[in-house]
Parts: structure tokens; sequence; C-alpha cells
């Protein structure tokens, strides 16, 4: 895919304040890690997460998207009733039905002729969500869209850990399939996409390629379709990592050939990375696998933990804050989500 009419006009991001080590988690995980003599801080020894962060609570995905949302529409200059679409895209939801998308365009005050529906693709979901915002506008179907996405993983990480420790048969191979659940954190990102002849700084999305290895779609699950603010259904996370870990490692190397060859770009002709954020030991693998220079990256897994598919967006958010993007950089922004499924595209800044 390739564009010459979009634009990735502004990003906006909302934290959470509640900040939860993973030593802190470990701690509530005592009787196991002293059964099995574990050595506390491994979690952040093995994945490089020092800390991550929990909404309170009572928060729901859909307010804290509507703060990301607010902001990113500030920072754009563009006006509401010029959004055409509006995509919510994270794997935390409201509910089930309606779509979260419906909560979060009533109260940004969009227009009713906005097109307005929730994309769900595990942590590809956001990236997605730009890409089709990008052909709605290449297609000239609508100026202007938003995509916004809110991950809450509290409840998941507390689910988790109350039933490690009500096993009375629990083991060391019981742990394994856990532990990824324990990286996990929260965030919120929106990003507004425009056709260039609204944008004010021209940060043109180029296009991009995905590929799928569909076969692998059993490495990582929950199994309950609930919602994550639901008082009902709790959402479990089983996933086998070293799995999930190799085989997304395989298909990147396809992707990101193909997407150098969709843009006519060389590895050295990118100045900055922004990832899919799992872990510390996924980036280092990423890079010397793809034979990148790791120095290009930009990293935040190591307080924000693994923020499923608003770490990417939010990663870059920061960057940019952060003054990492120069005009006229070229930037890739790299994501791989369970399923397995990879999408990868460039933007010149």
């Amino acid at each position: 895919m390739q564009y010459k009419k979009v634009c990735v006009e502004s990003f906006g991001y909302e934290l959470p304040k509640n900040v939860v080590t993973s030593l802190s988690l470990e701690e509530r995980l005592a009787p196991i890690y002293d059964k099995f003599n574990l050595s506390y801080g491994r979690l952040e020894m093995i994945t490089g997460i020092r800390e991550r962060r929990f909404w309170d609570d009572d928060t729901t995905p859909s307010q804290a998207s509507i703060k990301a949302a607010e902001k990113a529409i500030s920072k754009s200059g563009v006006n509401k009733e010029d959004i055409g679409c509006l995509l919510h895209t994270s794997v935390s939801r409201d509910f089930l039905e309606p779509a979260t998308a419906t909560v979060v365009h009533d109260s940004l005050g969009l227009p009713p002729t906005a097109t307005i529906f929730d994309i769900s693709n595990a942590c590809l979901g956001f990236i997605n969500g730009m890409v089709t915002l990008a052909n709605m506008i290449e297609l000239g179907q609508i100026k202007a869209g938003i995509v916004v996405g809110c991950e809450t993983s509290k409840r998941l990480i507390d689910t988790t850990i109350d039933k490690l420790l009500k096993d009375q048969d629990v083991t060391k191979e019981k742990l394994k399939p856990a532990f990824a659940t324990l990286t996990l954190g929260s965030g919120a990102v929106a990003a507004v996409l425009t056709h260039s002849s609204l944008s004010q700084d021209g940060h043109k999305l180029l296009g991009g390629v995905t590929r799928a290895a569909s076969q692998h779609n059993g490495l990582c699950r929950i199994e309950t379709d609930a919602s994550f603010f639901g008082l009902h259904e709790l959402p479990d996370m089983r996933t086998k990592s070293e799995a999930l870990l190799k085989n997304g490692m395989r298909l990147a190397p396809d992707t990101w050939e193909s997407t150098k060859q969709e843009l006519g770009w060389n590895n050295s002709d990118v100045d900055r990375f922004f990832t899919h954020q799992v872990s510390a030991v996924h980036s280092r693998l990423l890079f010397k696998t793809l034979g990148l220079d790791n120095e290009k990256n930009f990293s935040t897994v190591e307080y924000l933990g693994n923020i499923g598919s608003v770490s990417l967006p939010i990663t870059m958010a920061i960057g940019i804050d952060q003054g990492r993007l120069n005009p006229g950089d070229k930037v890739a922004m790299m994501g791989i989500g369970s399923g397995i499924v990879c999408l990868m595209l460039g933007l010149e800044w």
C-alpha cells in the first residue's frame, strides 16, 4: 500500500497515575515464589520492565480514550466538523455492544455524519485503524479522521494472580503461560490523520505492508469474550511466549523486506524506529534479526510495560514530545501482534 495524500497530523495520549512495579507483582505471588524458590526481580531481569501503570478501578476505556482524543484534536488544529471517521481500536472496551466508538464519538461532539466503529486485532488494532483511515482519506471519502484506543490491564493481571494463588496444584509449567500477562500496562492514545491539503506540518504517511502467519493463532489467547470493564466475566490470558517470539521473528523479516521494497528504502535510510513494545528482549532480538541499528529505536517498555494495541503509538507520541523527530526524518512503525500478524508503516516527518 502507498499513500500520496495522507498526513499524520497529531498524537495525544493519557497515562494512568498509578505506578506498579514488577517487584510488587512478584511480592503478591510470594507463596508461589517461595514454594519454588524463585528469585525476586526475575520479571524485570527477563523483560527489562521495571514498572507499568494501572487506571483507577472506575476508569472505563472510553473515558481515557476521550481524554487522549481531545488532546490529539486540539494539537491538530482540525475542526471537529471536518472529522469524517472515528475508530476505537483497542482490545479493551466498555462492553461488547454497542461499539465503544459510539461513546467516544458522543462525548467528543463529533458530527453525526462521521463513520464510527470498533476495530480489534490484538496489538495491531491501532495501526490497522491508521491504515483504514488512510485508505478513506486517499480515496477522497473523508478529509480527516481520528483513531483512538485505551488498554487497561489491572483486572487481567489481578485475575491471573488470583487464579495462580488459588490453584492448589500450581506448578512452574502453569506459571509460564501467565508470565506474559504480568508484563502488561495501561494507557490511552489517539492520532488525527488528514488529507495533505488540511495538514499544517506535512508529516506524510507513505504506506506499508502487512503479512500474516495465522496458523499460529493459538499462541496467545484470552478465551472469554468479555469486556475488560464488565463485572461478571473475568478475562484470563494465556501466552506461549517462546513460541510467539520465535514465530513472530520468522514473520518480521519478510514483512520488513517487503516494506522497504514498497517504499524504496534501505535499512540505513530510516532515522527512527517505533515498535510494539513487548519487552526489552523482544526489541533487541527484532533489531538483530532485521540487521537494524538498535540506537535508532525509541523505547518506553522499561516504564510502561506492554500496553497492547496502544504501545506503539504511545511510544511514538512520547518520542515526538521529547523532540526525537526532525523535519524530513524517515520513520518506521513496526508492529507484530498475536495471531500472528505483522504490519509495518513508513512516514516522512
